[in-house]
């Protein structure tokens, strides 16, 4: 049994990309987009939140 094994290809150094906008979730603005993202989450992972819930 002679396999051949690929090995992934190592990756590349690259440059850190600074961070240029900051988010304000302080207002009403944030406010929603904390809403809608936490809502999102519930959403997507119902099962995990049940378990999590159960605990």
């Amino acid at each position: 049994m002679n396999e051949i094994i690929k090995s992934l290809p190592r990756p590349s150094k690259r440059p850190h990309i600074k961070a240029t906008k900051s988010l304000d979730l302080s207002g009403l603005e944030g406010k929603q987009i904390v809403y809608s993202e936490t809502k999102l989450a519930l959403r997507t992972h119902p099962k995990t939140f049940k378990k999590l819930a159960d605990m």
